[in-house]
């Protein structure tokens, strides 16, 4: 089964793609513009509806980064509003009048923000509750049909989306390997492994049980220990992850190390997952052993599967 690296000729090896793992940092609202199409997730609580709809919407809008306004919201001398974060942004100047803002609450229109009842912010992807205008903000956080990061590691990418389109760029954008089934068998080469600290290899996607996920394969510094690691995500909502296992097996020469686990969803970040330890970790000697020959080169074969539980 060929491991991910379309820009390799050799199909039965995975080689090493960056030294930059970095998935990048949290996305803001504001990218949420890129995201592909709608998600085929549950939504959460709430209520179907009519959402309130009238020039205060409009007035709730801060100026400058042009969301909703939560309390605490001010306002200028001459009326002009603005949110918390923002007024920090623009140094305590009104961005319409250029007036000091100074710490003027415009408690007014907090007051008229209860009795709105707004829209999920992910109505287009499938939501279509209605909530308190200060209960959105808190479903929002958690809504099932918000979209994922896309879960590719060794670059930073900034696309969003449902679980079938992230797939359809990972192949068509990142080029990873896609492969059926639930078993796994890769060999993961590097020339030169000492001098490797921070190091991922090219991704890979296995569809089995009408679901996606993710091997990922990497080379870090473990406090001061140089170690190799490989962990598999789910693409979908951690509810769903735990429904499965996975097992990764190394080993040669009578030895072996097996890692059995949960496979973590594509919620929680590439960088976490790693950071957490949770996965197969292999020391740098560990490594260099089972992969024979004067240890100077890395060829480090990991076997695993995937089960569904009861």
């Amino acid at each position: 089964m060929a491991p991910g690296g379309g820009i390799f000729k050799e199909v039965l090896e995975s080689h090493l793609l960056t030294s930059d793992y970095e998935t990048g940092k949290a996305k803001s609202e504001a990218k949420i513009n890129s995201t592909l199409t709608k998600s085929t997730s549950v939504g959460l609580n709430g209520k179907h509806g009519t959402s309130s709809k009238n020039g205060v919407h409009d007035l709730l809008g801060c100026p400058v980064c042009k969301n909703l306004m939560y309390p605490p919201i001010y306002q200028c001398p001459n009326g002009h509003t603005l949110c918390s974060n923002c007024k920090i942004e623009v140094h305590n100047l009104c961005p319409t009048c250029h007036h000091d803002l100074g710490n003027i609450r415009c408690l007014a229109l907090e007051k008229v923000a209860e009795s709105l009842e707004l829209p999920c912010r992910y109505q287009s992807l499938g939501c279509n509750d209605i909530f308190p205008y200060y209960a959105k903000l808190k479903h929002e956080q958690n809504c099932g049909f918000r979209p994922y990061n896309c879960p590719y590691a060794g670059s930073e990418c900034s696309v969003m989306g449902d679980i079938p389109n992230l797939v359809d760029h990972l192949k068509d954008e990142h080029k990873v390997d896609m492969h059926d089934g639930f078993t796994f068998n890769h060999r993961y080469v590097k020339t030169n492994p000492h001098e490797v600290e921070n190091a991922t290899w090219m991704l890979t996607v296995f569809n089995c049980y009408g679901k996606h996920f993710c091997l990922h394969f990497e080379a870090f510094q473990l406090g001061t220990a140089p170690v190799f690691m490989a962990f598999l995500r789910f693409m979908g909502d951690d509810n769903e992850s735990k429904k499965f296992s996975y097992s990764l097996e190394v080993g040669a020469y009578g030895r072996k190390l097996i890692w059995q686990g949960i496979p973590r969803s594509i919620r929680d970040s590439h960088g976490k997952v790693r950071d957490s330890q949770d996965g197969l970790i292999i020391q740098r000697n560990q490594a260099l052993y089972f992969s024979g020959g004067d240890k100077k080169e890395l060829k480090l074969r990991i076997t695993g599967r995937i089960w569904k539980e009861d």
